[in-house]
């Protein structure tokens, strides 16, 4: 436990050191990442609200390294998982092995755990494996437990999956369940460098490595924050606006011609869920103890973005789910 923690009831004390937090993981992060500010804040928010998220994007974007550099930085055990067509649910959740006691010669059967059994998960290209296997991770994601050989055992605590996905349209991939594609707090579209950045990133890495990133965060401390956030004052206008706008994406009675016309389905309650606890977290980093509607309306794309079923209509017009985020962030009034 770190010493210089305060207890769980010096939440002033805490909150004051989030602030610090966030920007000693902003300068860790930036030893390796060039650029991506708004993908880091929102990967930040995530990680605070402990909550799973999935970084969408073509390869080359650094969506690995920014995660594994995020590892490193908060000090955590991480396990990496490469998804590839051939990878069964047993690779990511353990097997049972029969093994026999020299000695006496009698044979016990002894679990494996596997790689799920750590803090920080990277599931690399989790769009590259069929969805039976994809299946395995929705008990832990939502649980924070595995079932397996007729046993359920909890995962580690804190518990977060950072997935990076493809393109669904590129060769060998994998759509994702929906009930999956659920668990994720955030969806965040990771985007091409500008010129300059792009600059940067080819001076850094034709050059000498630099120095190992060192850890800023224990797991403690980490915990602690997790839990404050979730203790912070709370604005009833706010949960107001973030059900308003959830429950707005859904087609059906009350829906506008817009929903009505392109979206098959729209976000369940998770995503108000979400749309709140985002919001919380935001404006806490940004040293606000209270969310704005403003805090709502930043992690809306990331939080209904993925949850929104596009029509066939919608499709053929070349619509896509941000489309109708902007209409929801347009139309939904905030009082």
């Amino acid at each position: 436990m770190d010493p210089t923690l305060p207890t769980e009831h010096d939440d002033a004390a805490l909150f004051d050191r989030l602030s610090a937090v966030r920007g000693a993981l902003l300068s860790a992060i930036g030893q390796r990442i060039v650029g991506q500010h708004a993908v880091i804040e929102q990967l930040l928010t995530a990680l605070f609200a402990d909550g799973h998220c999935l970084f969408v994007g073509v390869p080359g974007l650094a969506k690995t390294l920014l995660v594994t550099t995020t590892a490193r930085a908060l000090g955590l055990a991480s396990g990496r998982i490469q998804f590839t067509p051939d990878l069964m649910p047993a690779d990511i959740t353990g097997t049972e092995v029969l093994e026999e006691d020299r000695s006496t010669g009698r044979r016990v059967m002894r679990f494996l755990p596997g790689p799920i059994f750590t803090n920080l998960l990277l599931a690399d290209e989790i769009n590259r494996t069929p969805p039976r296997t994809q299946a395995a991770l929705l008990e832990a994601m939502q649980e924070r437990r595995v079932t397996a050989g007729g046993e359920t055992r909890s995962l580690p605590s804190p518990f977060l999956v950072f997935a990076t996905q493809n393109p669904i349209e590129q060769e060998g991939t994998y759509r994702l369940p929906e009930a999956q594609l659920d668990r994720f707090m955030f969806s965040v579209d990771v985007g091409y460098p500008s010129e300059a950045e792009e600059v940067e990133v080819v001076d850094r890495t034709s050059a000498s490595p630099g120095a190992p990133i060192a850890p800023v965060l224990d797991r403690d401390t980490l915990v602690a924050l997790q839990g404050l956030v979730r203790r912070l004052p709370r604005s009833e206008d706010v949960v107001k606006y973030a059900v308003r706008l959830a429950r707005a994406s859904r087609p059906g009675p009350g829906a506008s011609a817009f929903v009505q016309k392109n979206v098959r389905w729209g976000a369940g309650p998770r995503a108000s869920q979400f749309l709140f606890l985002g919001a919380r977290v935001r404006a806490a980093l940004n040293g606000h103890e209270v969310p704005h509607f403003d805090d709502v309306r930043a992690v809306a794309p990331a939080v209904l973005g993925h949850r929104v079923s596009l029509s066939f209509q919608a499709e053929a017009e070349g619509l896509g789910p941000q489309d109708v985020v902007r209409h929801l962030l347009e139309s939904v009034r905030t009082a």
